[in-house]
């Protein structure tokens, strides 16, 4: 069996990973998120995903190491985490009434072999046309400074929308683990 490393901090991605019931350790990966000029969101949150599964394999030379990135878009305008109440506002008052892409990049690296998947989970999100008062009520309810586009829809941020298109739920939270199980199949895992 391979030693399984999750390239990230994020407890959204540890909660996720851990539904598999396959044992994994977490390392920090210590990654520059910042977009390159004129870089497409997708590519963006793709190129992450790689960077941050290499930046930890020196540490596993023989693991399999997932690495993930999600970038929320529109009409050119990028959307991370807001990390304060004023800037998830601003976030939320942007995206009030119109169909945001969360694009989520997802790369397994094994390190013994140095074989590489790699593939990019788009999810439409659509929110409702939020007024002032429900945006400041939900942001004291639920904080989610931490989060890209400043909503969780695993919590109670599923109330700001209106619809979700998407191959896979778990890809909005940061973690697509249909396309992850494939991966790990392939690479000889066997899940369930």
């Amino acid at each position: 069996m391979h030693r399984l490393v999750l390239a990230s901090t994020s407890i959204y991605r540890r909660e996720l990973l851990a539904r598999l019931q396959i044992p994994f350790e977490i390392a920090n990966p210590y990654t520059d998120e910042s977009a390159l000029p004129g870089e497409s969101p997708p590519a963006t949150a793709e190129r992450l995903a790689v960077a941050k599964a290499k930046a930890v394999a020196g540490d596993f030379p023989d693991a399999l190491i997932i690495g993930s990135d999600q970038v929320a878009y529109l009409h050119g305008l990028r959307f991370g985490k807001p990390l304060t109440k004023e800037r998830a506002v601003e976030q939320l008052r942007a995206m009030r009434g119109k169909t945001v892409i969360f694009h989520t990049g997802l790369c397994l690296y094994n390190s013994a072999t140095n074989r590489m998947q790699l593939c990019g989970i788009p999810t439409e999100v659509s929110f409702r046309l939020l007024s002032d008062v429900e945006i400041e009520r939900y942001l004291d309810k639920e904080r989610p400074y931490h989060c890209a586009g400043s909503a969780k829809s695993e919590g109670l941020g599923i109330s700001l929308l209106s619809a979700m298109r998407g191959e896979d739920p778990n890809a909005l939270i940061g973690l697509p683990l249909i396309a992850l199980c494939a991966m790990l199949r392939a690479e000889g895992m066997q899940v369930p």
